[in-house]
């Protein structure tokens, strides 16, 4: 019966069914939408590239919404004949209904957690009054369909009154609203369109944020790429916020923060040159009219302020320091040449947390945490022991207490809460969830490989024990690579389940990232760039090498910076897995920066206008340029969000069209587009739980399975 039903004819697909054999896969033919194509031309120093596709670009005219319609209408035809899809959808329900507590954290006289109970969109901010614990804000009730989530959430010091933010329909831009925080009443009207930005406040009278002037549609143009700090004064008009920085050419940033010190004697302000390097300023509130004063200016280095003992300030920094230290300096006079270091750099990646009077110094040892804590001295007090070789979620508190808390995962161990006692350094078990997964029947395993040049690559490769290497095993590739970003251990309830049905689960830490400091990040930029890809394919290759799995039992995967990743790697060596999954990608290099949200990322790509070398270099790897005729692409399913305004879908739809007008072979190629939503974040549980049946099923047919790997082992046995 399973065979027969797995021949229906649903949406014009043939299929062919065979013995359930490893080596041979179904074969599958959809009839796709036709696409339009228009006669736009770009030229590029002289050489013309076509753009068939360009009419995509418009995500909100009718047409668009059309083809998405119908382009959705072939992919869930699709998803609707795999016969576990169903089963795999219960499972990830099953398994997420667990409840999920976060760290405490205490603002004015109370104390406040996140919480969700189990499969709720999203998580519930409690207030502990007494013994009881209230609910405070709870985002499930901002909309019916879960769309609208909270984005963010700020007290003032003194815990009166709170600014928090929603995202409506997976946006990134949002809306603030300011409450009392004793009866949650609104006291003014809602701010709107802010982006990127946190709200952080001087006193009771006003906050600080940052935001762009809005755009009509996704095309770039001159002031949507310029960040500006605002201050608002409680009580007046959005329309009468007062721009503190961003205003003028010279002020130009994609992202600006302003943030207040503790004891709202200063306020901060960092303008990012680079993904790698700021600008930063600080302002005395206590003068009136105080300048903004340069700490350093227009530097390739980050550095920000941990925390401020009267003038004294205590700056992270990787000027001259790749890897990251802590220095201080006076306020009064705070350039670098002042700077006395603290913390010195050691040979690992650096991050720092504060509480209880003293700083936690988190280092990157290959990607796993290892904590240790300093007084104001900066003596070393002790080595952190923790829980495992895992990721530490930041040990912080306020300064007067003893007790703080932090979170510890990896790839296997879902994560738990530890209080840990500042004076003694023993951490004791807060919270640990109760969820039915067997983590101790799963282990993690830590290589490192050989990319095409010579550099060795940590990979962290998660399975089921005792599993057999014999080249059969279906597994998943993970990667991002890029915007100075790391890949920690962590748990996941999606993986979970990938786990348990008898697949492994592998996470490369390619250059790119942020693993291994700013030089590591370097080394996967710009004329770079192919380092991150070569990095991706060595990992493929090592999984295939050492038998963990073969070619048609591999798929990859990667959201954002992370789906170009995918997308690149399946038009330069399709053959090397059976399945390509690249999600909300960066897909159309040469004119990304042209959409609203990409201008900022031209130091990790260049732009096809920086010269005619970053042109040919741009377009010898952009995947919506190198989809070849003649070519038989692995099961791909493009995944996106209608609403994402950060990485437009534009780049998804033409990717897409360009691989569905030149099929070659049987390979479905196919665009799953979620509807009211966006880049990920926020994205109701409901959502997310369908769209990873969705994945898994689509990943598991891919690689010939008839029925779930856990189904076919019981069925050998």
């Amino acid at each position: 019966m399973k065979k027969l039903a797995l021949c229906l004819l649903t949406f014009s697909m043939i299929m062919s069914c065979k013995n359930d054999k490893q080596e041979e896969k179904k074969e599958i033919t959809v009839n796709y939408p036709v696409t339009k194509k228009v006669d736009t031309v770009s030229n590029y120093f002289g050489t013309e590239i076509k753009d068939p596709y360009r009419w995509l670009e418009d995500d909100k005219s009718d047409e668009t919404g059309e083809w998405v319609t119908e382009q959705n209408k072939v992919t869930y035809g699709y998803l609707d004949n795999i016969p576990y899809r169903e089963n795999l959808k219960n499972r990830l329900e099953t398994l997420w209904n667990y409840e999920k507590v976060g760290a405490p954290f205490k603002k004015g006289d109370h104390t406040y957690f996140y919480k969700n109970n189990g499969i709720q969109n999203h998580y519930v901010v409690y207030k502990k009054v007494g013994d009881q614990d209230q609910v405070f804000l709870d985002p499930n009730t901002f909309s019916e369909d879960g769309t609208t989530s909270l984005a963010g959430l700020s007290f003032t010091e003194d815990g009166s009154l709170a600014a928090y933010s929603i995202s409506e329909g997976g946006s990134d831009w949002r809306k603030v609203i300011v409450i009392k925080t004793e009866t949650k009443e609104v006291i003014e009207d809602t701010l709107q369109d802010i982006k990127f930005s946190g709200v952080s406040w001087r006193g009771n009278d006003g906050f600080y944020y940052s935001s762009y002037d809005k755009p009509e549609g996704s095309e770039l143009s001159a002031k949507t790429d310029q960040h500006k700090v605002y201050y608002h004064k409680l009580g007046t008009p959005q329309k009468e916020d007062r721009v503190v920085y961003g205003a003028t050419p010279e002020e130009k940033h994609r992202y600006i923060t302003a943030s207040v010190t503790k004891d709202q004697n200063y306020v901060l302000l960092s303008a990012a040159v680079s993904t790698s390097g700021n600008k930063l300023f600080i302002k005395d509130l206590k003068k009136l009219d105080a300048p903004l004063v340069p700490i350093i200016n227009n530097t390739d280095s980050d550095t920000r302020l941990i925390e401020n003992v009267g003038s004294t300030l205590y700056l992270y920094t990787n000027l001259n320091a790749p890897n990251g230290k802590i220095v201080t300096v006076d306020a009064s006079n705070p350039s670098a040449e002042n700077w006395k270091d603290f913390i010195p750099e050691t040979k690992n990646v650096l991050s720092i947390s504060k509480g209880g009077n003293y700083f936690f110094a988190e280092y990157m040892v290959d990607a796993v945490s290892k904590v240790s804590q300093y007084d104001y001295d900066g003596k070393l007090i002790r080595d952190v022991e923790l829980p495992g070789i895992g990721t530490v979620g930041s040990i912080g508190g306020d300064k007067e207490e003893k007790e703080l808390y932090y979170s510890f995962t990896n790839y296997n161990t879902p994560s738990s809460i530890y209080k840990f006692n500042v004076e003694t350094g023993e951490s004791v078990e807060y919270w640990k969830p109760a969820i039915d997964f067997k983590s101790d029947d799963f282990e993690s395993k830590q290589v490192f490989y050989t990319s095409k040049d010579g550099t060795k690559i940590p990979m962290i490769i998660t399975y089921k024990k005792g599993i057999t290497l014999d080249g059969t095993n279906p597994t998943m590739l993970y990667g991002y690579g890029g915007f100075n970003i790391s890949l920690q251990p962590s748990f996941s309830t999606i993986n979970a389940v990938w786990l348990e049905e008898g697949g492994i689960y592998a996470v490369a830490n390619l250059r790119g990232g942020g693993e291994y400091g700013k030089e590591w990040h370097k080394a996967g930029t710009q004329m770079q760039k192919q380092n991150v890809f070569d990095d991706f394919i060595a990992a493929a290759e090592y999984l295939i090498d050492n038998k963990y799995t073969n070619s048609k039992r591999l798929a990859i995967s990667g959201r954002s910076n992370g789906g170009l990743l995918v997308g690149a790697i399946m038009t330069q060596r399709p053959e090397l897995m059976a399945v390509a999954l690249p999600g909300v990608g960066v897909l159309d290099m040469l004119r990304y920066h042209t959409f609203t949200a990409g201008a900022g990322w031209a130091y990790d790509y260049g732009t096809a206008e920086d010269n005619k070398e970053m042109f040919e270099y741009l377009l010898n790897y952009s995947p919506v340029h190198n989809v070849k005729e003649n070519t038989e692409y692995p099961a791909t399913m493009v995944l996106t969000g209608d609403h994402d305004d950060r990485v437009v879908p534009a780049h998804s739809f033409k990717f897409a069209a360009e691989l569905q007008a030149k099929q070659f072979g049987t390979n479905p190629r196919l665009i799953r587009i979620d509807v009211n939503a966006g880049h990920g974040a926020g994205k109701p549980v409901s959502m997310q739980i369908q769209e990873w049946a969705d994945i898994f099923g689509f990943t598991f047919f891919n690689m010939g399975y008839d029925t779930l790997p856990s189904a076919s082992k019981e069925t050998t046995k």
